[in-house]
């Protein structure tokens, strides 16, 4: 799967899933097993600093004494308004992060996740960032995809690539109003080529799964 035009900077992007070498003959429960027992307690923890940040925020965006720090978040969300900055600090939620990753990263066997951490598809804009080569091209462009240190990295990552991208807006803006996967997901089809049915698999992964109770 691909995005229908160029990335934007810090802009996720979906590709085709790559198979890792020497892909493993798990049966698909063992490999949601796997992926469950791996990704799922990261997403938990990176989801955890978001949100202490988000209501530390939240509490003080008219305290003097969180001035700097305000503007500095501002800067790196590329905000201007107390408004906008709490619409990209509140991380949605994670059944929607553990149902992209799952689809992303083929439940974790990608080459993208076993060789650079890379849990949805990121690419690199950096040239002088840690990267990897995906085996396909587009024309005689090679492409790129970020290489992270650790699967939380990559989790961070991709919720500030939500949180900032100007693609995601309208998500920002519903998730302010309610935590419903199921809605939230319908503000994603601009994330895939395939437009209303990446937000309809997303949907499918979420409820065959049981995704929702990581919600509660």
């Amino acid at each position: 799967m691909f995005i229908k035009k160029e990335p934007e900077p810090n802009t996720m992007v979906l590709h085709k899933v790559e198979e890792a070498p020497q892909q493993s003959m798990l049966s698909v429960s063992e490999k949601k097993r796997e992926f469950g027992n791996l990704v799922i307690p990261a997403i938990d923890r990176v989801y955890a600093e978001l949100e202490e940040q988000y209501n530390e925020i939240s509490k003080n965006i008219t305290n003097p004494a969180y001035k700097d720090k305000i503007s500095q978040l501002k800067e790196t969300y590329k905000v201007e308004s107390d408004e906008a900055l709490l619409m990209a600090l509140k991380p949605h939620p994670k059944s929607i992060a553990i149902a992209q990753a799952a689809m992303e990263s083929a439940w974790a066997e990608s080459r993208f996740f076993k060789e650079a951490n890379n849990l949805y598809g990121m690419w690199a804009v950096n040239k002088k960032g840690p990267r990897i080569a995906a085996s396909e091209q587009r024309g005689k462009r090679v492409i790129w995809l970020k290489k992270y240190s650790s699967i939380e990295d990559s989790i961070r990552d991709y919720y500030k690539t939500l949180a900032r991208s100007k693609a995601y807006k309208d998500f920002r803006e519903l998730k302010m109003q309610t935590d419903d996967p199921y809605l939230l997901v319908e503000k994603l089809e601009n994330y895939s080529e395939i437009g209303e049915q990446y937000s309809e698999d997303l949907t499918k992964i979420i409820r065959y799964n049981k995704l929702y109770i990581y919600d509660e």
